[in-house]
């Protein structure tokens, strides 16, 4: 588990569906994925986070307000094939309602710290689609740069893709792993 100062952050179970849901299946939260996923889009998509876990040890990871227990989103680490070379990758996804508040920066910063402390990795990376501007602050905030544009093929729509990258460095916000 991540411990921040506001936020804790765990492995999805399928008791999590339902909050999951409520971020996958909102047509606003959803818009660089081109619309809102279904129930088995979602079911798929847990599913793949958990054989992430399984796997890789690694994956988006629900995040949850220590204040009050409430599921607001998923950030963490998945490995991306990006023109034939795995990039660790920072993502994110909130439930609209939780926005510009500052959460999404602060999980993604522990997801960073993370990615260099406990798995040893040199570089950090964001892929974030050129029209999604709020997640490319939240990029920004994480001292990442963007290195170059990619074009990701998603339901047959060409989609442009901004990359980031962070070094191993930097400054970092209090963080405690139990």
């Amino acid at each position: 588990m991540i411990t921040t100062e506001r936020l804790f952050l765990r492995e999805m179970t399928t008791k999590d569906f339902t909050d999951l849901c409520l971020i996958l299946q909102d047509d606003k939260v959803m818009t660089a994925y081109e619309g809102a996923f279904n129930d088995t889009e979602v079911s798929d998509w847990l599913a793949k986070q958990q054989r992430n876990y399984r796997d890789h040890g690694i994956g988006l990871w629900a995040v949850i307000l220590k204040e009050n227990g409430r599921f607001i989103g998923q950030c963490g680490l998945t490995w991306q094939e990006v023109e034939g070379e795995h990039l660790l990758e920072v993502g994110y996804l909130f439930n609209a309602d939780y926005w510009h508040q500052g959460f999404a920066t602060e999980a993604a910063i522990a997801c960073k710290k993370y990615a260099f402390k406990r798995l040893g990795a040199d570089k950090v990376f964001s892929i974030i689609r050129d029209t999604n501007r709020a997640s490319q602050a939240v990029a920004l905030r994480n001292q990442m740069t963007p290195i170059k544009t990619i074009i990701k093929h998603y339901k047959q729509i060409d989609m442009p893709h901004t990359v980031y990258c962070v070094e191993k460095g930097g400054q970092w916000l209090f963080l405690v792993y139990n």
